[in-house]
């Protein structure tokens, strides 16, 4: 599904307007038309009682509210619209909707004083926030932020017009403070900002209104942002048949461990099984073969010169150049540690390797003051940082990445010529050239140790059994975080552990199969 940014859409808008000749009052009556009709159903489900209080700002979000005010009100409800603006500074198409809520008969009150908002907030059975739209990008202040904050503080449902207000559409940045609403609608196409956080927490449900923009339109390629779906995620697994045999569904390599950290290696290595890898190869430092055959029963174990330390060693470089030729993938840093030598043989396996490379954890690592070598390879690579990985590789602080998440992350594809997930709430998927989707499965019990190492063994199964690298990488973070939602359906989220995950792994990717 496409998402727009702010300035996406009001193009979006324009065209309509411009080229198909579809007045902007239709655009704004079908807008408003959807979130009344939206309002009154969760009104009627929550007890049909107390005022339907609709906030207006000075803006065609403001617009859009009178709207819905002028429909509830046509059909007998109690409705009620304070405007947090002047009268006479609304102008176009707000402005009209004014005129006709009056002709309506529309109850309006013009900047209440604290204590009368303070009665119509404690007399309404429902609110409807139209204070400020998709084109905020500055803080909340004054008047409308002390609105916001009393809002936030009644029991009542709120349901948001397009974007709860304060939330940046681009980013899902609060700027100041934002509406916590129990139901967003959306017109034409989510905003991008819906589905990032922290403003993903303050929408509630998302539904998208259909207000009539033209197809064609809302599909344009030049819309690079997309939310993964089911169906997306389903298409991007690589393909099976029933004549399969081990060899080729997909070989994979994986590399990993240290003292400390092989429950890493284990986890890596098991769920690229649980993913469908035909062979799995585990490369560790030779004093931990035999913690990791217990640890391991399907996978091959294939230990290596080790460091004093017990850490890899670049001695192992070309044993496992040569295993990797034989590969069809190789996932790179699970649980390696830090030791110098290993970091030596990271950058001489990313420099050499010719085979699709997933490049994970201490890997990444190895190539913070490196990270030349990544752009410069010419097989595909995916790279999997948290923002404290990316934050060392495209040397910006991890406050700069989460406050814009799906531009680091393309920023961090382009400038490392790869496909880039940046993990987190809301994982985001980045190429090289400027697509970038946003994840919507998995939940908080993901912030668990290991549950990286989960998704790099998931991950390095798919690109071994043939996916391309960006299907491989859309495919494994949304069934990673889909395995985690089963869990906390099953279970609690809060008592998620890593190696759950392989258990609801295979849940997760059944529902690729359902018709």
């Amino acid at each position: 599904m496409k998402l727009a940014t702010a300035a996406e859409m009001r193009e979006i808008d324009r065209r309509a307007i411009e080229e198909f000749g579809i007045p902007g009052l239709v655009l704004m009556e079908n807008a408003g038309g959807a979130v009344a009709r939206a309002a009154e159903r969760l009104w009627r489900e929550r007890g049909s009682e107390g005022t339907l209080l609709v906030l207006c700002g000075p803006g065609n979000n403001g617009g859009d509210g009178l709207v819905v005010a002028r429909h509830l009100h046509n059909r007998g409800l109690p409705v009620r619209v304070l405007l947090f603006a002047a009268a006479d500074s609304l102008r176009g198409d707000a402005a009209t909707n004014y005129r006709l809520a009056q002709a309506f008969g529309v109850a309006l009150a013009e900047r209440p004083r604290p204590q009368a908002l303070a009665g119509h907030l404690a007399a309404a059975g429902l609110i409807v926030d139209a204070l400020l739209g998709t084109g905020l990008t500055g803080p909340v202040r004054g008047e409308i932020a002390q609105v916001v904050e009393r809002v936030n503080r009644s029991p009542v449902p709120v349901v948001a017009v397009d974007i709860p207000s304060g939330v940046n559409s681009e980013t899902g940045a609060i700027l100041g403070v934002a509406v916590r609403a129990d139901l967003t609608i959306t017109f034409g196409l989510p905003k991008v900002g819906l589905y990032c956080y922290p403003g993903r927490t303050c929408c509630g449900e998302i539904e998208v209104a259909d207000i009539s923009l033209p197809r064609s339109l809302l599909g344009d390629p030049a819309l690079r942002t997309e939310l993964v779906t089911p169906k997306l995620a389903a298409a991007g697994l690589p393909v099976r048949f029933p004549d399969m045999h081990k060899a080729n569904a997909g070989r994979l390599l994986i590399i990993a461990g240290s003292p400390g950290m092989t429950g890493a290696a284990a986890l890596a290595a098991n769920a690229a099984v649980r993913a469908g890898a035909g062979l799995v190869y585990l490369a560790i430092p030779e004093g931990l073969n035999a913690v990791l055959e217990q640890k391991c029963t399907e996978p091959i174990t294939l230990p290596q010169a080790q460091t004093a330390e017990g850490a890899l060693s670049v001695q192992a470089a070309e044993p496992l150049l040569a295993q990797a030729a034989g590969c069809d993938a190789v996932v790179l840093g699970p649980g390696l540690g830090r030791h110098p030598e290993t970091a030596a043989l990271v950058q001489r396996l990313v420099t050499q390797a010719k085979q699709p490379l997933v490049v994970d954890a201490d890997a990444l690592n190895a190539l913070s003051s490196r990270a030349e070598l990544l752009a410069a390879r010419r097989a595909p690579t995916v790279i999997t940082p948290h923002p404290g990985e990316l934050s060392r590789l495209l040397g910006v602080s991890v406050e700069a990445i989460q406050s814009d998440r799906v531009g680091a992350a393309r920023r961090a594809a382009s400038d490392l010529h790869c496909t880039a997930i940046l993990k987190g709430a809301g994982t985001v998927c980045a190429t090289w050239d400027g697509q970038a989707y946003l994840n919507p499965t998995g939940n908080h019990g993901l912030a668990s140790g290991g549950t990286g190492d989960v998704l790099a063994g998931m991950l390095g199964a798919f690109l071994a059994g043939g996916s391309d690298p960006l299907d491989a990488a859309i495919s494994a973070v949304y069934y990673h975080g889909r395995a985690a939602d089963l869990y906390d359906e099953e279970l609690a989220a809060r008592s998620l552990a890593a190696g759950d995950l392989l258990d609801y792994l295979p849940r997760a990717l059944r529902e690729a199969e359902a018709p």
